[in-house]
């Protein structure tokens, strides 16, 4: 109602600016007729004076004329316009041409700049905001569109901004947010809820997940405070284990990611389609962990140079693969190391850390070949133009404590 005033008044506003110059009437001046000619006269029987003072020598002619000449001066200034003026701006065609006009113009630009399809989805989303809520937070209907999750996300601002005292209100609007995949929104609004309700379990998990998937360590650090906070108060919180397992796995920290999905796999079914999952998840990591706590018997140290001949060739944006394939055995690398930051010469440790299976171990092998390549494209992948070099068959039983390995040739476009 009020945007509609607002439109009213402008509309008025510029109406009387084009309308009224032509409605208004012009100043009317007025004539006295008597007065001029008691004025014309005084000038002439002045006149008659001074002529008679000539006459008689009293004056100089000079003077005379001069005298003469602020007479007529005088008299045009004392005289009145002859001419009554009953001009009348009253050109109502041109006043109704103008109103006519303006109206016409308004309503085009309107049509063409103006947000009325935005204000009708708006008036439309306020509407159907209770339905919205039933299909979203019940399940009760079909899913939500991703129009309709527009929608609902500008149902709930709107009535946000009359109570914004609604902390449920601000976590279903972070929710939305995430599946909308604006993570700003997101944590504003979980911000906003956890003012309210600062020990809520439910918006302490929901905020942490927005700030994993934003991925920023000071992102995860957050997080885990956050499920700190929910297993001081619920140390069962499946919710809050999960995504403490995960922050520990995506920073590395082996130990404390095997305990949390132990944990968590202790409190699931074995029936529980995600349980083979996170048993899966722990052999890999108590993999990871076990050459951290002994030293494998299949750990090769490669010191990897450069020609000096491909100098040259050695292309600004490269990577760096350092891997041993065995001899007799399958075409998949034991071991891999990738380095994208490099300077040559420098060494390299292959061990069984770095196998790509699990089942495809360095220490499985007794013959293998250290391959060093110079990648453009950021693939293991051998492609034309690289650079390459291999080392000669090595017997892990009897290495050398450093393998030397040189890239000294550029790979063709049949890859010989």
């Amino acid at each position: 109602m009020q945007m509609w005033v607002m439109f009213a008044l402008l509309t008025l506003l510029a109406i009387l600016f084009v309308v009224v110059p032509f409605i208004r009437r012009e100043k009317v001046l007025t004539v006295d007729n008597q007065a001029n000619a008691e004025r014309i006269d005084i000038y002439h029987q002045r006149l008659n004076e001074l002529n008679a003072e000539l006459s008689n020598q009293r004056i100089e002619h000079d003077a005379y004329q001069e005298s003469v000449l602020e007479l007529k001066r005088r008299l045009l200034n004392e005289l009145s316009p002859e001419q009554q003026l009953r001009s009348r701006g009253n050109n109502r065609i041109f006043a109704l041409t103008g109103l006519l006009f303006t109206i016409t113009v308004s309503g085009v630009f309107y049509h063409f700049t103006g947000s009325q399809q935005q204000i009708a989805n708006w008036y439309d989303a306020i509407e159907k905001l209770p339905e919205y809520g039933e299909r979203a937070v019940l399940q009760q209907g079909q899913r939500l569109s991703a129009n309709e999750l527009q929608a609902f996300a500008l149902g709930l601002r709107t009535k946000l901004a009359h109570s914004g005292d609604d902390a449920v209100a601000w976590m279903l609007l972070g929710r939305i947010a995430m599946s909308l995949n604006d993570y700003e929104m997101a944590k504003q609004a979980f911000d906003k809820a956890l003012k309210m309700e600062p020990n809520n379990s439910n918006i302490l998990v929901n905020y942490s997940q927005v700030l994993l998937v934003e991925g920023s360590e000071s992102g995860m650090n957050r997080a885990a405070r956050l499920l700190a906070k929910v297993l001081r108060n619920e140390p069962t919180n499946i919710d809050a284990i999960s995504l403490l397992a995960l922050i520990a796995y995506e920073k590395q920290d082996w130990r404390e990611a095997k305990t949390a999905f132990e944990v968590l796999l202790a409190s699931m079914n074995s029936d529980d389609p995600r349980y083979s999952m996170i048993e899966q998840r722990i052999v890999e990591i108590e993999q990871k962990i076990a050459p951290q706590t002994t030293v494998s018997p299949a750990a090769l140290q490669i010191e990897v140079s450069l020609n000096a001949q491909l100098m040259d060739q050695l292309p600004k944006q490269g990577t760096l693969f350092v891997f041993a394939k065995a001899v007799d055995g399958p075409a998949m690398p034991l071991a891999v190391a990738k380095l994208t930051n490099f300077n040559l010469p420098l060494r390299v440790t292959l061990d069984d850390s770095m196998a790509m299976m699990p089942s495809l171990k360095l220490s499985s092998y007794q013959n293998v070949i250290i391959t060093a390549r110079i990648s453009t494209d950021d693939s293991v992948m051998p492609q034309a133009g690289e650079l390459e070099g291999q080392s000669e068959v090595i017997s892990l039983s009897n290495a050398l404590e450093v393998i030397p390995v040189e890239i000294n040739r550029i790979i063709s476009n049949t890859g010989n």
